[in-house]
């Protein structure tokens, strides 16, 4: 993933993911190329992709799915974004067992053309914005240990298809997502990249919307985490702003602690339309024709 996207909190991390998963030679041609990706003759994305190997999970995975699911769907009924909620119905996430992706995508290509494709490990950040500027989503396919259930310093396939998934249904959203992909390729400047990190970071993975008059969260990272996002909707001491392009790319942050900084969106179309204007500067800046 994105470099620095994925939250990391000052808990002892207990176990380990399930990585017997990952022990094949696919998974190891796989992590060679996309640690090649972007140069000569390496610049095909679909070559850092594997298959699930859904019989890997144990039924301790099974169990922690379930949990997780069960704990943080009580809490986000009332609490998330009904464009997420929607999003996860629309997909049929379900408690029953962790989400084959062959049967998430089966529904969810038809309505966005948006896929989640399993990768074998960490992505550098031109892969990852690769992947998204076709409407892939890179998706961890192993879950964090029963012991380490409400902690883990990397993405598992809780935070990713439970997190970010459902709203790859949603239109708006899909669209905002690939023109950030698309945009975050142009550019090969340090600084816009840090602006672009902290775009993610403070949407994708810890955005905040109004609905109805009433914040909800939509970010990943807090609707995975059951004590995050409880704190980001209850907590006094987090600062909520009003999402505001410039700012939010002018704002550092932390990932070793709950977020003191979140941002309120009063619409995705909000996220959409701000993504397009700075997409915009960034082909003008690099001398690349601007889409009308």
């Amino acid at each position: 993933m994105v470099d620095g996207s994925h939250h990391k909190s000052v808990q002892k991390f207990a176990g380990s993911l399930n990585h017997a998963m990952l022990e094949s030679n696919e998974a190891l041609a796989a992590q060679t190329y996309v640690n090649d990706f972007g140069k000569p003759g390496f610049q095909d994305v679909t070559r850092c992709y594997i298959q699930q190997r859904y019989e890997g999970y144990t039924p301790e995975n099974q169990e922690t799915w379930q949990t997780l699911f069960d704990r943080q769907m009580e809490f986000l009924s009332k609490n998330a974004s009904q464009t997420y909620l929607s999003g996860a119905k629309k997909i049929n996430l379900s408690r029953d067992r962790v989400p084959p992706l062959s049967d998430i995508n089966a529904r969810l290509k038809p309505m966005t053309g948006w896929q989640s494709r399993a990768v074998a490990g960490y992505l550098p950040s031109k892969v990852f914005f690769a992947c998204l500027a076709r409407r892939d989503f890179p998706t961890t396919v192993v879950i964090r240990p029963k012991e380490s259930i409400d902690y883990l310093p990397e993405p598992d396939i809780f935070h990713d298809v439970f997190g970010h998934v459902p709203l790859h249904a949603d239109p708006t959203f899909a669209d905002f997502l690939q023109t950030y992909g698309q945009a975050a390729l142009t550019t090969d400047d340090p600084a816009e990249t840090e602006r672009l990190a902290r775009l993610f970071w403070f949407t994708v993975e810890f955005g905040l919307i109004r609905e109805g008059g009433t914040v909800k969260v939509y970010g990943s990272g807090l609707i995975s985490s059951p004590g995050e996002s409880r704190h980001s909707l209850s907590s006094d001491s987090v600062d909520r702003r009003p999402f505001n392009l410039e700012q939010v790319c002018d704002t550092a942050f932390e990932i070793d602690h709950f977020q003191p900084i979140l941002y309120v969106l009063d619409s995705f179309d909000q996220l959409r339309d701000a993504m397009n204007t700075y997409s915009k500067r960034l082909l003008s800046k690099k001398g690349s024709p601007v889409p009308a």
